[in-house]
This record gives structure tokens, C-alpha cells and sequence, in this order.
């Protein structure tokens, strides 16, 4: 039973990380990459969907991204999205295809992008700390209906601690890396 806590706790965490690093593609460093507009949410039919479902995704200048919808009347709600989201971009709408200039980025605005960064850190941070409360919780819940000894409790605490550690410290490099990206200039 230990062992499903713990399995519980690493996939949880590992998670955690994992959509840590997919959500820091998403900011530009001042080279262009698909993956700032891929998984932006357009609004289609009423639905949510992500821009790579609606359209080609190219890089075909280091400072540009080309969008292509499949259909060229959804190219006004493609724009509409772009406009609304937070990535600091002006879209350039030609009737076939959307393009993206990157400007380089100034001390300010990488300054800015840091803190973005360390902010999406500290909410990773916060969820690693969450899934320890949970897993620590369930241990306790599983001492108190004598499913563990106190001993059993004591040295699994010790463990989710470890792993706390472990994911708090990938955290901590997955911001360490971004940080050095952004500020290379």
C-alpha cells in the first residue's frame, strides 16, 4: 500500500515537471519557435481548441512564425486569438496566412519574461507541496485505520520528503535553464 502512495506521488510530481517545462516553450526568448502559438487556445464553434488542430505551424525565418489555416475563414478567429493572448505579439493577416514577427527582446521585456518564468515556477513549486500534503495525508489516514504501523508511517514520510526534495530541485533547474535562455542575448 505504501508503495501505491508512493508510485502516486512520483507520477503526480513528474507530471508537475512535465507541464512545467510544456508551459515554458510557450515563452518567447527572442528567436521564433513553434511552440509559442501551438497549444493556444482558439476559440472554435464555442469550443476551445488548440491553434495546431486548426492550422500549419511553420518557422520559415529565425524571427517569424507562419500560421496557415486549413480553412481560410477561420483566419479572423486565429487573429482574434492571437491579439487576446499574452505572448506580446501583433499578428500580420495577408487573407491566406497569419505571420509573426519576433522583435528582439529588450533588458526590460527579458526582465519581465524572468519574472513570468519565476512565477510559473513558484506555482509549480506550490503543486509539488500540494501532492506531499495529499501523499502524507494518506499515509496518515492509512496509520489511523491500522493498514501501516507508526514505523511504516515514519519511514515513508522520510521518503516523500526525499522525493519532494528530488522534483523541488527539477523545478528549480527547469527555471534555472529559461532564466539563462531568456537573458542570452
Amino acid at each position: 500500500m505504501i508503495n501505491e502512495v508512493m508510485e502516486d506521488l512520483h507520477e503526480r510530481m513528474k507530471k508537475t515537471c512535465e507541464a512545467l517545462r510544456l508551459d515554458l516553450q510557450g515563452i518567447r526568448t527572442g528567436r521564433a519557435s513553434t511552440a509559442l502559438v501551438e497549444h493556444l487556445a482558439v476559440e472554435y464553434y464555442g469550443v476551445p481548441t488548440p491553434l495546431l488542430q486548426l492550422s500549419t505551424i511553420s518557422v520559415p525565418e529565425p524571427q517569424m512564425i507562419a500560421i496557415r489555416p486549413f480553412s481560410n475563414k477561420d483566419i479572423g478567429i486565429i487573429e482574434k486569438a492571437i491579439s487576446k493572448s499574452d505572448i506580446g505579439l501583433t499578428p500580420n493577416n495577408d487573407g491566406i496566412m497569419i505571420r509573426l514577427i519576433i522583435p528582439p527582446l529588450n533588458e526590460q521585456r527579458r526582465k519581465e519574461l524572468v519574472k513570468q518564468v519565476d512565477k510559473r515556477g513558484e506555482e509549480a513549486r506550490v503543486s509539488v507541496r500540494n501532492i506531499r500534503r495529499d501523499a502524507i495525508q494518506t499515509l496518515r489516514d492509512m496509520e489511523k485505520e491500522k493498514m501501516i504501523s507508526e514505523d511504516d508511517l515514519h519511514g515513508a514520510q522520510e521518503k516523500v520528503e526525499k522525493h519532494t526534495h528530488d522534483y523541488m530541485g527539477q523545478v528549480d533547474q527547469i527555471i534555472k535553464e529559461k532564466d539563462t535562455e531568456i537573458m542570452r542575448i
